[in-house]
């Protein structure tokens, strides 16, 4: 009796580490970055051609349903994606890179160029991310956005601006793929 109880509690242990299971990968509920407590505000799967590409978690300080209010927010969030399947860094960048065009006038863009050249450069170091990688964009107030795989820091790219073009990927106006973008925002 004693062995079964255990394992309940085990259960549903494990249940509130990772609440939300999409596409078979496990989200924690909550993260902690530069000292700020997130909570999980939503979850997608991006797709290409049928394929599952990552699994993305958007995690805020408070739950938005807003992507204007996000985007503009100033405050300690992560943008998670789970890989799952194998990618070139190029390819990734290409993807990030077309998605920051599609949100962007050519005079942004022109006033990123440092910031884009920086992307760059962090993922022409990396090469490639495989399934099972985790890759995560963490805005920190002051310092600028933190890139990330399997938690080891790849570079840190400054200026609100440039974190705004992130989100913009996944929440703009011209997103990479509607039903993700209302998935990260709780729908």
């Amino acid at each position: 009796m004693r062995r079964v109880l255990w394992l309940i509690c085990g259960v549903l242990l494990s249940f509130h580490v990772n609440a939300v299971e999409v596409a078979g990968i496990g989200m924690a509920d909550s993260v902690k970055v530069a000292g700020a407590d997130l909570q999980l505000n939503g979850t997608g799967v991006r797709t290409k051609f049928f394929f599952k590409v990552y699994v993305a978690g958007l995690y805020l300080v408070q739950k938005q349903s807003v992507a204007d209010t996000v985007i503009a927010d100033g405050q300690v969030h992560r943008v998670a994606l789970h890989m799952m399947r194998d990618m070139s860094s190029a390819k990734l960048l290409e993807a990030f890179n077309e998605a920051i065009r599609e949100n962007h006038t050519p005079e942004e863009l022109s006033a990123m160029s440092v910031q884009l050249s920086m992307l760059t450069q962090i993922f022409n170091t990396v090469k490639e991310v495989k399934t099972g990688d985790l890759i995560t964009l963490d805005y920190m107030p002051g310092a600028g956005t933190r890139i990330s795989l399997n938690a080891v820091t790849q570079g840190v790219i400054p200026g609100p601006t440039f974190n705004r073009a992130l989100l913009k990927i996944w929440l703009g106006n011209k997103p990479v793929q509607e039903d993700l973008k209302k998935g990260l925002l709780g729908g």
